[in-house]
């Protein structure tokens, strides 16, 4: 998928009612080249998502813009792309990944945070550390958007077995819904049913302001739940990636789950 057809996607999730996010698929970057144009790419969608009207934001990984290099290029980089998203209102989120950068990740996402409050970003329900590290960012009034994980990470890390991921992952959003802190917004990144239902029904005993938190699910994947969601007012984003660097994206994917393989296929064809 072209950078014009996730524009067109984006446009299209409008048109149902859901917001868009858009990602420039890419990891691991050490080339300069390479994590130059990557900034230019996100800045220049920045301004498309800006000038067409689209009710969306970007998210992007650390390792896409240097971090493998090095912390302050990362944090230089990433600073380029937020600044460009804060002069234009619109949302940024920072997309966490294998164990080894993430607390660098959190690092970069609060100095980037102080400059910038339309930034957020995202912690993962498999790995032991991520209660800890909620509880610190939520602190600090941050934006954040918990997911299940999918990367291959070690016991000592990380829970092996879907059910403590998902029995995490329901511990964090309701540590979310109890913050006192209004002014953060949350994400509830997840295409399981019960995890959904459970997040509704703690928004419901929290009495949570539906404007602070969001369900975000992929492209192309459990189209009538978005549908339901959008008819209960809840609102709804759809994460849309695109660009050529399919494969080590989609391998995760499947670790994740066996039959994300199916719904991989049917997201990549999506036009």
């Amino acid at each position: 998928m072209t950078s014009k057809e996730a524009l067109s996607a984006a446009r299209n999730s409008n048109k149902r009612g859901i917001s868009a996010i858009l990602n420039f698929l890419g990891e691991d970057n050490t080339n300069n080249k390479s994590i130059e144009q990557t900034v230019k790419e996100y800045c220049l969608l920045l301004d498309f998502v800006s000038k067409d009207g689209i009710d969306g934001s970007i998210s992007v990984k650390p390792t896409q813009v240097g971090l493998k290099r090095g912390y302050e290029e990362c944090l230089n980089n990433l600073r380029q792309i937020s600044k460009k998203s804060k002069s234009l209102g619109k949302f940024m989120w920072i997309d966490i990944e294998s164990f080894e950068y993430v607390q660098n990740t959190i690092s970069i996402y609060l100095d980037l945070f102080k400059e910038n409050s339309l930034i957020g970003v995202a912690l993962q329900s498999y790995l032991r550390r991520s209660a800890s590290d909620l509880m610190h960012l939520l602190e600090e009034g941050a934006n954040v958007r918990i997911v299940k994980g999918a990367y291959r990470q070690c016991e000592e890390n990380a829970f092996q077995s879907m059910s403590k991921i998902n029995s995490n992952f329901s511990k964090l959003t309701k540590m979310l819904f109890e913050d006192k802190n209004r002014n953060n917004i949350f994400a509830i990144a997840t295409h399981d049913p019960k995890l959904i239902d459970n997040a509704i029904s703690l928004s419901e005993k929290f009495g949570t302001d539906r404007k602070k938190f969001e369900f975000q699910l992929l492209m192309g994947i459990h189209n009538e739940l978005k549908e339901i969601l959008v008819k209960r007012k809840l609102k709804t984003s759809e994460y849309i990636p695109y660009g050529n660097q399919w494969l080590p994206y989609s391998i995760r994917r499947i670790r994740e789950r066996k039959r994300n393989i199916l719904l991989l296929a049917r997201s990549i064809l999506q036009p």
